[in-house]
């Protein structure tokens, strides 16, 4: 079987991923005045919506944080439908009532109320996206197991492995890449089974259409993918440290957060601007 190797260059990149892959969430203060970690991020119209530590924001006219609704959970996994309908998951604020572990939450008001869909006390979701045919693919990060649903409630267990992030083709539901200290792994059958890492080493993946398929390494460096992300190929350093989250809109539209804030790209990538400030802080 191959296996792949990082380069000596790498080293240092994959130590930070790993590190990253066995950080967790602590508990984070409900009156902490700055954001000091980003888990997801997520357009409605053109509203950016940034999921974090301290709950979900989006931000004011001068880039400030402004709370979305009035939970302050953490939450880990972020994703934003087709329909426009936003999927989350991760830990309650502290001395809130509930489980440890939200399952999947969802919300149709753009995260000014979220109801339970399934799994609380169960799972608590590190990465989630959706595929064209609404199936939803989460990854249990407690326990190395990649889960799906055809709708949300559902869920069937597929492959056992230790990933940081996930990306479904959105020309083939069935496609899915995950990020893992050994570089993108790849699978072709619903997420049952992944080929070994070839490639480059990512730290966050995102696939917004056959076009636009973009990676980020722990370095910060933005790189776009291409048959079905086999190859990638540089396209800038993107401001402010180590990645966070990143989320392609489209071919040309990107988010990432870094360590000192979101920053939006509308040129594929070359160029980044600020949108809204965030303070360093542990995943």
């Amino acid at each position: 079987m191959n296996r792949y190797f990082p380069r000596p260059a790498a080293t240092a990149a994959v130590a930070v991923l790993a590190l990253t892959l066995t950080a967790c969430s602590g508990d984070a203060a409900p009156d902490t005045p700055a954001l000091s970690h980003v888990h997801g991020l997520g357009l409605r119209g053109d509203t950016l919506y940034v999921a974090t530590h301290q709950g979900l924001h989006t931000p004011d006219a001068d880039g400030r944080p402004v709370l979305v609704g009035d939970r302050r959970d953490d939450f880990m996994g972020f994703t934003v439908t087709a329909r426009g309908d936003f999927l989350a998951s991760g830990h309650p604020a502290p001395g809130s009532d509930g489980p440890a572990d939200l399952g999947l939450i969802a919300s149709t008001d753009s995260g000014r109320t979220w109801r339970e869909r399934s799994l609380a006390g169960k799972v608590d979701f590190h990465a989630l996206d959706t595929a064209s045919d609404a199936t939803v693919y989460g990854y249990d990060s407690a326990r190395g197991l990649l889960r799906v649903s055809a709708d949300g409630v559902a869920w069937e267990e597929r492959a056992s492995l230790r990933a940081l992030d996930i990306a479904v083709s959105p020309a083939a539901p069935g496609t899915v890449l995950a990020t893992t200290e050994t570089g993108v792994v790849r699978s072709t059958d619903g997420g049952r089974t992944f080929a070994p890492a070839s490639g480059r080493v990512l730290a966050y993946v995102s696939w917004a259409a056959p076009d636009a398929l973009f990676g980020i390494d722990p370095d910060g460096v933005l790189f776009r993918g291409t048959d079905g992300g086999a190859s990638w190929t540089r396209v800038a350093s993107v401001p402010g440290g180590a990645p966070q989250a990143l989320t392609a809109v489209d071919a040309r539209r990107l988010l990432v957060a870094t360590q000192d804030g979101v920053y939006e790209s509308r040129d594929g990538g070359r160029r980044f601007d600020r949108r809204m400030a965030v303070e360093s802080g542990e995943h």
